[in-house]
């Protein structure tokens, strides 16, 4: 469930920030109490338009999957513009004149469908993503790995340990990334440190089961 809410007032204690929000025209009292909601996922906008970087990021990602599909550009930029209507519940986007934070999550559509789908970019994905934690976990998701894109495997930034069962310890709280056989090498090789300032990449958190992910 996707709604536009409005900030109505904000406090600030020692347990956190505190804020009381409204949703006009809609009536979800027991829709809430129904569903048992108790978490929602808040996305702050701040106003500002889609910058100059972002705009190129989303064109040249455009680009290429319209090289893949064998689309032409402008009806693949469209095409995904209902992706992202699909996978965010957001209204239809024009990149000329959206949000930062719509910006960035249009990109973030583009990425996760190009890794899903092996496009080939013109240029290494950590390069191309307007966020680089959200890059890095659909990298984890789909297999996919984060330097070159090709297929990979899970590689754990915070060593499990000799001796221990990989299946059977709980690595939830593992810095973990997902590395091609190549990269997973050089990663042993020349060490996590050396390797991470390298490639600007790191390892990051989920609490989801990965095994359930792909």
């Amino acid at each position: 469930m996707y709604e536009t809410a409005y900030l109505e007032r904000v406090m600030q204690d020692e347990y956190g920030t505190h804020l009381y929000i409204t949703i006009p025209d809609r009536l979800l009292q027991d829709t809430i109490i129904e569903k048992r909601i108790r978490k929602a996922e808040m996305r702050f906008d701040d106003g500002r338009h889609i910058s100059i970087d972002q705009r190129k990021k989303a064109y040249a990602t455009i680009n290429d999957i319209a090289l893949w599909t064998g689309n032409v550009p402008e009806a693949e930029k469209e095409d995904m513009k209902y992706e992202y209507i699909k996978r965010t519940g957001r209204d239809y986007i024009s990149l000329s004149n959206c949000t930062m934070d719509e910006a960035r999550e249009f990109i973030n559509v583009l990425m996760e469908f190009a890794i899903e789908n092996g496009v080939p970019l013109s240029e290494r994905g950590i390069e191309r993503t307007d966020d680089i934690g959200k890059y890095l976990y659909y990298c984890i998701k789909h297999r996919k790995c984060c330097i070159c894109g090709r297929p990979g495997e899970i590689h754990h930034v915070d060593t499990i340990g000799m001796g221990n069962d990989r299946k059977k310890v709980d690595d939830s709280s593992f810095r973990k990334m997902c590395l091609c056989r190549e990269h997973h090498t050089i990663a042993h090789q020349r060490g996590m440190t050396a390797f991470e300032k390298m490639y600007k990449v790191y390892g990051i958190v989920i609490k989801e089961d990965i095994r359930l992910m792909a």
